[in-house]
């Protein structure tokens, strides 16, 4: 089982890097314009959770008007990092170190998402309503990616 493990490993970086070496590689300018693209929602989103952190708990009169409340803040927190993402896979067309770290700088700003999380957690008693943070975590980890492919710039 071990070993089939990692000859699945090996199997898949080599198909990783193969891929790899074949994406384009676009001029600097070109790769920086489309990454930009995605920072400047990143930091969009990132502002409005800064607002969400430093307010009070919002109150709702039931359980389902703080539920939908709560899918909409995931929902940023998916477009938050579906944008991260595709910003670094952006970068990653190029060959530019400066670009490169300007699509890494705001990943910082994601660590602020658990602070959210953390916070929404304390808000759901005060709604009267339950939230699990895991089961929150779960969710932005499987929609990530289809989220990314959906604001994914058009070659």
């Amino acid at each position: 089982m071990r070993a089939t493990l990692g000859v699945a490993v090996l199997l898949l970086a080599a198909l990783t890097g193969a891929s790899a070496a074949r994406e384009p590689h676009r001029p600097a300018g070109d790769a920086r314009a489309r990454m930009e693209h995605h920072l400047t929602h990143v930091h969009r989103l990132a502002d409005h959770f800064e607002d969400v952190l430093e307010r009070e708990c919002p109150q709702f009169a039931s359980a389902q008007e703080w539920h939908a409340y709560l899918d909409g803040e995931i929902d940023r927190v998916v477009l938050l990092i579906a944008h991260l993402e595709q910003a670094w896979t952006e970068a990653k067309h190029t060959g530019d170190d400066a670009v490169r770290r300007a699509a890494k700088a705001p990943r910082k700003r994601a660590d602020r998402a658990r602070a959210l999380v953390d916070k929404l957690s304390g808000c759901a008693e005060g709604n009267g309503a339950s939230f699990s943070p895991m089961s929150a975590w779960q969710r932005i980890e499987r929609q990530v990616p289809r989220r990314q492919t959906e604001i994914a710039l058009p070659e």
